[in-house]
């Protein structure tokens, strides 16, 4: 226990000093805080979906599936909306966007294509366009000889196809499409739909292709956006198009478990610093099955040229870095915990089924909701103790709102108070007056506080009811101690071997655990949060061994475990 200890202080001594960036701008979290538009659906909710990001002449430019424009950006933290109305099929979904030489050209699902010269301006040109296929979930590639090539697939029947085509003549197709990867949800069962991979065969889609050290990987999602285990899945080549063989850590990027899921449906890109990063689809769909949001994870390939994402506590509060960095080596999470889950909490109202502890239940398909949106209707969260608190993640709801498309933008105004008793009130953040649209707004303080307390207040008068998804509170617990080491792991793999059942012994003093795996033991890359003694789960390849670990976490910091085959 005290090697544990001391693993504990030095790891958190690390985290503060290689990842606290100096400018807190840079500290971001998941879902991205963007003005997610609202839809023309009944009832109203908000969508975004089906992302694509390039660096284009200094800056980023990220698309998403009817969101009324797209997005700049000079560090993948602050982003700016630009609204768009000279690409007349911007409302149909999954967009792709091709940088060549000077331009940026666009293509949506069954769509024309279009180019500018400054994405900053609404001064968007259709082309000529050559291609009339028809594709759904569309992909460009451009390789380093010159040669663009078009991917594409939707389906629970058909496969991803690829094609390449000519820019110079109207992306006219030369030869004809190719067959690149075929369904295999009977050997790879995160590819099966279903929050728990148990249903039927689910649809594979939404291309992506990246190149490194001459070999192509081609990516896919699966089994479906209104699930937590929508995924992307990775072939490797040595040619755009192909033949391409399937890489065994598949999924490379899965996120079931934590406040929100899903990491389906993505992009891969590169940043100005040369570091990967991946785009996805998060998922809420409750009011609608495309009721979605857009989510930021670093990419890395390791040694042996396996690609995988870390998505560990990525709806964590973690830094954006500044430099080239290895992102297998360097978790850019910040050194806080959780504080707020399944807290006392109250509220100055609520509707039924939308109760005070909705907010803090790390679970954005529930929230709570107050009976009205008038000014004055509050929530506020009991820590149990003081604490630490270095940053608060507010997530609105929307509940009940009047707002459809193509009305894009409402800006929540609010106040935050601490208290270290509850009745004696001091003013901690003041956006009475904001005007920005951020509906997953991380708040990170200049400085910590020490409190016990936290109320959020509502100061504006809404299209609907006030209402949170979770009001998250990142900082530490200075007094208590980290969780002893998880006993008793136990693994077993179903006779459906794309199913494993893994349960351990349940520890005191914890929040909650997260089960690591990989296909080898020192590479248990991949990861899930779970609040209960054991996790069963589909998502695996029926064909390759995996092993396991499991690790304890509370408001006060991690225990990690060994690996168990």
């Amino acid at each position: 226990m005290k090697n544990l200890l001391l693993f504990a202080i030095a790891f958190c001594f690390l985290c503060c000093s290689g990842n606290m960036p100096t400018n807190t701008n840079l500290i971001v979290t998941n879902p991205m805080n963007l003005n997610y538009r609202f839809q023309y659906s009944e009832p109203s909710c908000r969508e975004a979906a089906d992302p694509a990001c390039e660096y284009f002449k200094g800056k980023y430019y990220l698309f998403a599936s009817r969101s009324g424009g797209y997005w700049s950006s000079t560090d993948l933290a602050e982003w700016t909306f630009i609204p768009c109305t000279s690409i007349a099929e911007l409302d149909k979904y999954a967009p792709t966007i091709l940088v060549r030489n000077d331009s940026l050209y666009f293509m949506a699902s069954d769509s024309k294509i279009y180019r500018t010269d400054n994405p900053d301006e609404d001064n968007w040109i259709q082309i000529d366009t050559k291609f009339n296929l028809g594709v759904t979930d569309p992909a460009f590639f451009q390789d380093a000889d010159g040669k663009v090539y078009l991917y594409w697939g939707c389906s629970d029947k058909d496969p991803i196809m690829g094609v390449e085509v000519d820019p110079m003549d109207g992306f006219q197709p030369m030869g004809s499409p190719k067959v690149l990867i075929d369904h295999r949800s009977d050997r790879y069962g995160w590819e099966v739909q279903g929050e728990n991979n148990d249903s039927i065969v689910g649809w594979n889609e939404g291309p992506c292709i990246n190149k490194y050290k001459g070999k192509y990987y081609l990516q896919y999602a699966s089994p479906g956006t209104q699930f937590r285990t929508y995924s992307d899945g990775v072939y490797v080549g040595n040619h755009p198009l192909g033949p391409y063989t399937y890489m065994e850590n598949s999924p490379f990027v899965i996120k079931t478990g934590g406040f929100i899921g899903g990491a389906g449906h993505g992009h891969t890109f590169q940043d100005k610093y040369g570091n990967y990063w991946h785009v996805a689809t998060m998922k809420i769909s409750q009011r609608h099955i495309f009721e979605r949001r857009l989510g930021l994870f670093p990419v890395y390939f390791d040694e042996d040229d396996q690609m995988y994402a870390h998505t560990e506590r990525s709806d964590y509060p973690f830094s954006i870095p500044d430099r080239k960095v290895n992102f297998q080596k360097d978790d850019r999470t910040l050194p806080w915990n959780l504080l707020s889950y399944q807290k006392p909490a109250t509220a100055s109202s609520s509707c039924e089924d939308y109760l005070p502890a909705k907010a803090c239940d790390e679970t954005v398909e529930t929230w709570w909701a107050a009976a009205t949106g008038t000014p004055g209707e509050w929530w506020q969260v009991d820590l149990s103790k003081s604490m630490q608190v270095n940053a608060i993640h507010v997530n609105f709801a929307d509940q009940d709102f009047t707002i459809r498309a193509p009305h894009d933008l409402f800006a929540y105004q609010f106040t935050i108070e601490m208290s270290d008793d509850g009745e004696n009130w001091t003013m901690l953040i003041d956006q009475s007056d904001n005007t920005r649209d951020a509906v997953h707004d991380l708040i990170v303080l200049e400085a910590p506080v020490e409190t016990r307390y936290l109320r959020i207040n509502n100061t504006k008068e809404l299209p609907g009811k006030f209402s949170l998804y979770d009001f998250r509170v990142f900082g530490l617990d200075k007094t208590g101690t980290i969780p002893d080491e998880v006993t008793g792991i136990e693994t077993f793999r179903q006779n459906d071997r794309r199913r494993f059942l893994i349960q351990w012994d349940e520890q005191e003093n914890v929040t909650g655990y997260i089960v690591r795996w990989g296909i080898q033991p020192d590479k248990l890359y991949h990861s899930t949060v779970v609040y209960t003694p054991q996790l069963e789960a589909g998502y695996f390849n029926a064909d390759v061994p995996y092993y396991f670990a499991v690790d304890a976490f509370n408001e006060t910091g991690i225990t990690r475990g060994k690996y168990e085959k």
